[in-house]
């Protein structure tokens, strides 16, 4: 029952799970939170959240995404320069939108897990 211990000592089993399939994810490419969840097959998008939320500094984090491709609300910035770099595909966003940034292009850069080997 030394659950919380083990906790601090290393990732629970699910975070790794999680966090092994982002760093699957090619560099250009993003997976939504529902996307890793369901290719797990287990645990839910809010689930997949919170461990990107809580653990997943270390990980190629900007390539876990909302399902409408928004960018992650206060890091829209570091995310914006990450997709930059790796040429991910962005629509850039009409004068309307609110702070003019970019959205994701999920038709084009969401990955399906093709061409990786699967957890």
């Amino acid at each position: 029952m030394g659950r919380m211990s083990d906790e601090l000592d290393e990732l629970p089993e699910y975070a790794e799970k999680v966090l092994e399939v982002a760093d699957m994810i090619p560099s250009g490419r993003v997976m939504t939170y529902g996307d890793i969840a369901e290719w797990l097959g287990e645990g839910g998008p809010r689930q997949v959240g919170r461990v990107m939320a809580l653990y997943g500094g270390g990980a190629p984090w900007w390539r876990v995404v909302r399902a409408d491709g928004c960018l992650l609300p206060g890091h829209e910035l570091r995310a914006l320069g990450h997709y930059r770099d790796e040429s991910t595909p962005l629509k850039e966003a009409s004068r309307s939108a609110e702070g003019h940034l970019p959205r994701l292009d999920m038709r084009r850069a969401r990955w399906d897990g093709g061409d990786g080997a699967h957890v």
